[in-house]
């Protein structure tokens, strides 16, 4: 990161990182991208493949755009049919030469498996039943092993195809991987009912078919399984992810052929994970930056998130893996829209200097700052500032008890020089919000107002997440502002 910064670079795309729990002064990602957003460069982060787990969310500094992933309006489709004429979709990379509608006998590999650990999972070496010849080979996806991993030891075995039933918190989030073996990836929902077809019956037979690239998915996007959900632990005052963006099952530049063929320069592969989301972020912020290259890195995000889409293709609400409307830890400000995001309005530009004061009311010791800043600093004589203080583009109040609590915003216009924006706030009834001024006039470009806002609890109940957005709105421009409240 440090030779980046020298190079001069304008975005640092990092799809790196994981679930971290260390402070912001200990996590080696948010220190060198400290550095970097302070020399002007746009950091761009993965927010981690540990979904749909809450709390796992990584790379949660404010200072990082942290990216989730979403699914694309395509699935490369694959089918199974059954002998019993049942048929289930699900998706793979494997494409044959010739297809093949032939019915071959169904092998469940877990089932009297000598090793309940490793068998299941088709771990290459584990398949010892001769009995998986000329067979299609059930396996369960994970045990540490890739899936194409799984389909060549399925191969070296003797099996002549391949369904992996995927795990169950993975909801309809299905893989299109480059198989060497006909093989395809189905949801675990799926994969109970073919299971209970090969217990109905004394021959089980399936036949799997590719049908390629289908366009055309009205759920779209969907929040990825995997895609790592907030609250941030290290800062639980600031809403992570930002944002999501494509990151299932996506065309990828790779160094070696996925099917072993020396002969060729067509190194690509299909890749799913918020390591693909991260990218087309940095992209768009790239794209923003050459658009607007005196916007700072906080601008660009902000342009991002303040944009971005809550609705899919059918114009419902973004929903998650279990096609449910996806909460505001899994998808952040919402899906990014870069057309948008050239023309936001209004911007949130979070002022360099205030990371001082949110370090110091963070409790990090004089030492801990100055690790993070390369210089030394005394927070005795900093006003320090609540999380949620700091100019961002969302809204985090982690613990919301009797006494109400009031933060600030200031943004700046680079919208119309004469501008009149109101405001709208949507939340559940058990917090009140009041906004002051409810009104931002405009007269001229870079025009900075601030506004404040105070959150009141009007409930004894506590440990619920209230989900909503403040947004201003002008006849041009929509600014909106997604917003988590935790009662106390």
């Amino acid at each position: 990161m440090d030779a980046a910064i020298a190079d001069g670079v304008d975005i640092l795309s990092l799809s790196l990182g994981g679930r971290s729990t260390l402070p912001f002064h200990s996590d080696n990602i948010a220190l060198g991208a400290y550095s970097a957003t302070e020399r002007g460069i746009l950091v761009s982060c993965s927010a981690g493949n540990s979904g749909p787990f809450i709390g796992s969310v990584g790379n949660a500094a404010p200072w990082i755009l942290t990216v989730g992933a979403s699914t694309l309006d395509r699935k490369i489709k694959a089918t199974v049919k059954l002998g019993n004429g049942e048929e289930f979709e699900g998706e793979s990379a494997y494409r044959p030469k010739i297809s093949n509608s032939t019915f071959f006998t169904l092998f469940d590999v877990g089932k009297n498996a000598s090793d309940e650990f490793e068998t299941p999972y088709c771990i290459p070496g584990s398949l010892t039943d001769h009995a998986i010849r000329g067979k299609i080979a059930i396996c369960l996806a994970g045990g540490g092993v890739r899936s194409a991993d799984k389909g060549q030891a399925v191969k070296d075995a003797g099996g002549v195809g391949m369904i992996i039933i995927n795990r169950p918190s993975y909801g309809v989030t299905t893989s299109a991987v480059a198989h060497v073996l006909p093989a395809m990836d189905i949801s675990a929902a799926d994969g109970i009912k073919i299971l209970a077809y090969m217990n109905s019956t004394s021959n089980p037979v399936a036949t799997i078919t590719f049908q390629g690239t289908i366009i055309g998915d009205k759920n779209a996007p969907i929040v990825a399984a995997f895609s790592s959900r907030g609250p941030s632990e290290a800062s639980p005052g600031i809403l992570k992810p930002d944002i999501i963006g494509p990151g299932v099952n996506i065309l990828a530049a790779w160094p070696t052929s996925v099917d072993d063929n020396k002969n060729t320069k067509s190194t690509f592969n299909m890749v799913s994970g918020t390591s693909m989301s991260c990218p087309h972020l940095s992209g768009v912020a790239a794209l923003l930056k050459s658009a607007h290259p005196d916007w700072s890195p906080a601008a660009i995000k902000s342009a991002m998130m303040t944009t971005a889409d809550t609705l899919n293709l059918a114009n419902n609400p973004i929903l998650d893996e279990r096609l449910l409307p996806a909460n505001i830890f899994a998808i952040g400000a919402g899906h990014v829209n870069p057309s948008r995001a050239n023309d936001p309005g209004l911007i949130y530009d979070t002022p360099f200097e205030d990371y001082v004061p949110y370090f110091c009311g963070l409790n990090y010791t004089n030492r801990q700052v100055g690790n993070l800043l390369q210089r030394k600093v005394n927070c005795s004589e900093v006003k320090s500032i609540p999380e949620a203080q700091l100019n961002y583009p969302s809204f985090s109040i982690f613990g919301l008890g009797s006494t109400p609590q009031t933060y600030t915003r200031t943004v700046t216009n680079v919208g119309d020089a004469t501008s009149s924006y109101k405001v709208e706030i949507v939340l559940p009834k058990e917090v009140v919000v009041k906004v002051v001024p409810s009104q931002l006039n405009f007269s001229q470009l870079n025009q900075k107002l601030t506004y404040q806002v105070t959150f009141s609890k009007t409930t004894n109940s506590s440990d619920i997440v209230a989900e909503g957005f403040l947004k201003w709105t002008s006849n041009r421009h929509t600014v909106r502002s997604p917003i988590a409240v935790l009662l106390a």
